[in-house]
């Protein structure tokens, strides 16, 4: 896949979720996507995890908060048209994609025209990016990530 169709996928991502007024807060994902899937059960790691964590607090936190919380206005782009680091708790858009696509963004960085993510290769560990980001994952409520698994994982 080329470069300019994956940013145009990434740039659509970030869009469609920017859109506020088209979003309604009380509906179910279930009823937004349409599944009738079973949840997905977790088997994780309990120390890769906690690895994760740690990792997670020395390297991602200043960005993108406490327990991944995110900023508050992380869909307003800043004047430089860049828009704040997103949650990674199961409150923003991180589950729209598949785990490939996470550790890409975490190693290589964010599209630098729409985003200030610094890429993490050579200086984190592919272990220590993997621990990442099943600790994102573990966040995720199981309804967040069943919707994830079924629609990017389980393909």
């Amino acid at each position: 896949m080329s470069t300019r169709i994956l940013l145009l996928i990434v740039v659509g991502l970030i869009l469609a979720g920017c859109d506020e007024a088209g979003q309604q807060e009380t509906r179910s994902l279930k009823e937004i996507l349409n599944l009738n899937s079973e949840r997905v059960v977790r088997n994780f790691d309990p120390d890769q995890i906690k690895r994760g964590e740690s990792v997670f607090q020395a390297n991602c936190e200043n960005c993108h908060g406490k327990n991944a919380s995110g900023t508050t206005d992380w869909r307003t782009p800043t004047a430089d048209g860049k828009f704040p680091p997103p949650p990674l708790n199961g409150t923003a858009h991180a589950w729209h994609h598949s785990t490939a696509v996470l550790k890409k963004t975490i190693l290589k960085g964010g599209p630098p025209e729409f985003s200030t993510m610094p890429a993490w290769e050579n200086i984190l560990t592919e272990q220590q990016v993997d621990d990442v980001i099943v600790w994102i994952k573990s966040l995720w409520p199981d309804e967040i990530y069943t919707t994830w698994y079924h629609n990017f994982e389980d393909k």
